[in-house]
Formats: structure tokens, C-alpha cells, sequence
């Protein structure tokens, strides 16, 4: 059965390109076969990339509606109608493959010879009391950055660089191919100079050509009030450096919950177990108990069970909106381990009047 490249990524044939970015999208993060252990999932995920960088290119389109099905647009132009070559994919890692690149390829969202460095991911922790105001956090990282020898460029001097042969300075390799239904051009990008260019005869020895090398870079981060536990902070261009020339990657700091010895969170509320002792529980009093910006007092009253939960409103974590939660305070009674005769004594006396006649007299 012919294959449709429109059906096969479920589009109309009169879809516009974004229809047609949208569709790839979808179903390319359906089936990659990281995300997807069928068997069948490599194979399909070939596939609507197929159809993709036919329909995504203006010019494959038109050719590809000449002749309504796949295999005959093929054969053709000589199966050049997709190679992942044509992308920088001769060796196609599934597991490192970046969905914007050939979302990039595909639909032309690149300038011809455009590179980009990657981005980086740093775990920043950080504790509750942190996250109970903005904070300012130093860290330290590696990263790639600019050679300070060439500048980016790869070459070992100014006279190094050189117009690609291969391309004539375009960056583009056309080709022209005859069929039975007329002759054919494809473009593709330049494998000599991977669409820059430019040719370099000596390579800089500092960066061996890369146009990148490793340091160590200080950045002051703001961590906002109330973040959470996974939260992403993105710093735009402070990722690795491009090699030979092109836009830094930027650097993501993913935010890592400490684990306070004393408080647990609750979304914006805060729960502090707390022992109280036995007779702060039975007549009643205020305690000082430790919140997120120091001590404050807890109203205790007479009679107060184990497993109690008060709330101190707005000691929490601040929320959204300008919104705080509260802190819950558990309270578990302490009992004494040690009595006195004395201490002893008065509680036989409690246990035989009971605990409302006791009081009464011991509260005159």
C-alpha cells in the first residue's frame, strides 16, 4: 500500500507548515523511542520524521504533490527525499536526540551555519528557611566557554580561515538528478564545513578547533520566595559556549528541597512535632515554639490531648498571590520518667477523685 506522509502525521493536504510542525511534535514525542518501548516505536518514529522533512521543506513539498504518495516521490528522486545526513544525524542517537534541532532542520528555524551550546543543569539546595523569603545563593560551575586564544573561531590565526571548497562559501551542496519525470535538485547541508562556510586550514592548538574552552564560572542566583522542591530557574546564556562561534546555551538551576530536622512541608503549610510535657497539657499555659523566623509563642489549653494540631496562621511558607500558609504544630505529651514520692503520691490522689475533682482543688 503506498504510504501518505500526510496521513501518515494525520494532517490535511492543504495544512500549513505550523499545522504541520504541531503534528510532527506530537507524535514524534509519542513514538521516540525513549519515551515509547513498543516494538514497533523506532520504526515509526522514522517515519512521521520522514514525512516531516518532506512536507516541513517548501520545495520537497511541491515535489512530493507531483506525485500524491511516498514511495513514488522515492524512487523519483532517487530516495533522496530524506536523509538524515542532510541533518547532522550520520549517526542517529535516539537517546541524545534533540527535539528543537530538527524541528530547526525541519521547518527552517535556523540560520544557514547557526550552531548553539548546550545547556547545563545545575541542583541547587536549599532549606525551608530559604524558601520563606528570596534568597541570594553563590554556586560554582564548569562550563564551556569562548577560547581565549582564537575567539571562537577554530583557527590558529585570522589567515587560517578559509572559504570552503566543498560549498564555495555557501554552506550548501546542491545536486541535480535526471528521472523519467525531468530532472530534480536537492540541497543539502554542507558535510565539509556542516553548512558554515568556512574552512579551516590550521586549527587553534589551544582549543584543538573547537572554538571552546573549559573554566570555571561564580553566579550569584536569586531563589524566589516560596519555591519548591524541582522548581527550574533558567539563566539565559550562561550554558556551554558554541564551538566556533554561534549562541551559549543557557543554564537551568533546578531547585533541591533540604530536609529540615525540625519542619515538614505541606505545600505552604509547615508541621512541627512537638513534645509537650504533661503538665503544661493538663493545667494549660503558653509555650515558645521555633518557626521559620524564629521563636513564637502557642497558647496551650487545659486538658490538651496527645496528636493535637494547632495552627499558627501565616507561619507557614508564602503561596501564590501574596497568599502565606500556616504552621501546624503536633503536640505529643511528654510523660515524666522519673517521680518523686511526693509526685507519686498526688497522682494516686488524682487517679482516685478523678481528674475534674482534682483539678478544682488543686485550682483552689
Amino acid at each position: 500500500m503506498a504510504r501518505d506522509y500526510y496521513k501518515i502525521l494525520g494532517v490535511e493536504r492543504n495544512a500549513s507548515k505550523e499545522e504541520i510542525k504541531k503534528a510532527y511534535k506530537r507524535l514524534a514525542k509519542k513514538y521516540h523511542p525513549d519515551l515509547n518501548k513498543e516494538s514497533d516505536a523506532a520504526e515509526k518514529f522514522k517515519e512521521i520524521n520522514e514525512a516531516a522533512s518532506v512536507l516541513g521543506d517548501r520545495q520537497k513539498r511541491e515535489q512530493y504533490d507531483q506525485f500524491g504518495d511516498a514511495d513514488a516521490f522515492r524512487k523519483a528522486t532517487g530516495g533522496q527525499g530524506f536523509d538524515f545526513r542532510d541533518f547532522g544525524f550520520q549517526n542517529f542517537d535516539f537517546g541524545n536526540f534533540d527535539f528543537g534541532d530538527i524541528f530547526d532542520s525541519f521547518f527552517g528555524g535556523r540560520e544557514r551555519g547557526e550552531n548553539r551550546g548546550h545547556d547545563l543543569l545545575y541542583e541547587l539546595e536549599v532549606s525551608l528557611q530559604d524558601i520563606a523569603k528570596e534568597t541570594e545563593k553563590s554556586i560554582v560551575y564548569s562550563h564551556l566557554d569562548t577560547c581565549s586564544h582564537c575567539k571562537g573561531t577554530g583557527a590558529q590565526s585570522e589567515n587560517a580561515v578559509k572559504s570552503c571548497p566543498d560549498c564555495r562559501g555557501s554552506g550548501i551542496v546542491r545536486r541535480s538528478q535526471r528521472t523519467p519525470f525531468g530532472i530534480f535538485q536537492t540541497q543539502t547541508t554542507c558535510r565539509k564545513c556542516q553548512g558554515r562556510g568556512e574552512w579551516i586550514e590550521e586549527e587553534c592548538r589551544v582549543c584543538d578547533g573547537t572554538g571552546v574552552e573549559k573554566r570555571t564560572r561564580k553566579l550569584t542566583v536569586t531563589v524566589p520566595k516560596g519555591a519548591t522542591d524541582g522548581m527550574r530557574l533558567r539563566v539565559e546564556g550562561h550554558g556551554d559556549a558554541a564551538q566556533r562561534g554561534g549562541r551559549p546555551g543557557d543554564l537551568y538551576i533546578v531547585i533541591r528541597e533540604k530536609e529540615d530536622d525540625s519542619f515538614r512541608r505541606q505545600g505552604d503549610d509547615i508541621v512541627l512535632e512537638w513534645k509537650l510535657p504533661f503538665i503544661t497539657a493538663a493545667l494549660g499555659g503558653a509555650i515558645d515554639v521555633p518557626t521559620l523566623s524564629g521563636k513564637a509563642s502557642l497558647s496551650i489549653p487545659a486538658g490538651t490531648q496527645s496528636e493535637t494540631v494547632f495552627r499558627m496562621q501565616g507561619k507557614g511558607l508564602p503561596g501564590s498571590h501574596g497568599s502565606r500558609g500556616d504552621q501546624l504544630v503536633k503536640v505529643h505529651i511528654q510523660v515524666p520518667e522519673k517521680l518523686s514520692k511526693r509526685q507519686k503520691d498526688l497522682l494516686k490522689e488524682f487517679e482516685k477523685e478523678g481528674q475534674k475533682g482534682f483539678l478544682k482543688r488543686m485550682l483552689g
